[in-house]
């Protein structure tokens, strides 16, 4: 098994928690950082561009991706030049369609035309995949974020959609992100794919210090965490004292069954 030293693979943190980006931040193996509205909400963000402001002013030397929330593509452009004008290392999350269902492959175009570093996200077909690579300018960097997770949830198996999309975003010159995981055996599937980020949440991220860990102790320790919750439950159950009965076989013999 690789270690998380060896894997290829990008990982980037998913959250809007500032004291958990800052203390991932902390971390080399932590290439970068997403966030979205509704991860922000979550957490009680209330000030869109200070929250994202005050990030910056940290973080300067590592990706990091924030998302437009207008639904008209006029409205979404602007929100996407005013954002990315907040940094170097900004890429603007743009998603792959409005709430009515319209592609955003032409506003895609015109912002990574105009030198826009952009986030795709909330892809989950080869189709579209496919046009968002035809949309992009490759000399302009951009990820493309295809919810892996979510396609899992449907009964899909994720794994061969995200190898084609690996070669897709390869010739497109533009880097695949596997979003929305689900546990952390996707980091090594997407490691195993070539997929080039791979982008997860803060109770993902802290079991990369199970990698490897001896599966004995593992159950173990399992076993142990069972015992001490019951313990400081106060759960208490009688014991039953088992009877003790003769058993008189076809021989007549009697044996004592104990």
């Amino acid at each position: 098994m690789k270690s998380v030293s060896d894997l290829r693979v990008q990982i980037f943190a998913d959250g809007a928690d500032k004291s958990s980006i800052l203390e991932l931040y902390r971390l080399s193996h932590i290439k970068g950082f997403t966030t979205n509205p509704t991860l922000m909400r979550a957490t009680g963000v209330k000030d869109y561009e200070g929250f994202a402001l005050d990030l910056l002013a940290t973080i300067q030397d590592r990706p990091i991706s924030f998302e437009v929330f207008a639904d008209e593509e006029s409205e979404m452009e602007g929100q996407a030049r005013h954002i990315a004008a907040w940094g170097q290392n900004v890429f603007v999350k743009i998603p792959v369609m409005n709430t009515r269902g319209i592609p955003t492959y032409d506003l895609v175009n015109s912002l990574s035309a105009g030198g826009i570093q952009l986030n795709i996200t909330a892809l989950l077909t080869l189709e579209q995949v496919r046009s968002v690579c035809n949309s992009l300018r490759g000399e302009v960097p951009a990820y493309i974020s295809v919810f892996a997770g979510r396609i899992a949830d449907t009964g899909r198996d994720p794994v061969p959609l995200m190898r084609e999309a690996v070669l897709m975003a390869n010739d497109a010159n533009a880097q695949l992100m596997w979003a929305s995981p689900r546990e952390l055996l996707n980091v090594f599937q997407a490691d195993e794919i070539g997929c080039h980020v791979i982008t997860a949440t803060t109770d993902i991220l802290k079991k990369l210090a199970l990698v490897g860990k001896d599966l004995h102790k593992f159950s173990q320790e399992t076993v142990q965490m069972f015992r001490r919750d019951a313990l400081k439950s106060g759960y208490s159950l009688p014991i039953a004292v088992r009877e003790v009965l003769e058993l008189v076989p076809a021989n007549g013999r009697r044996t004592v069954n104990r």
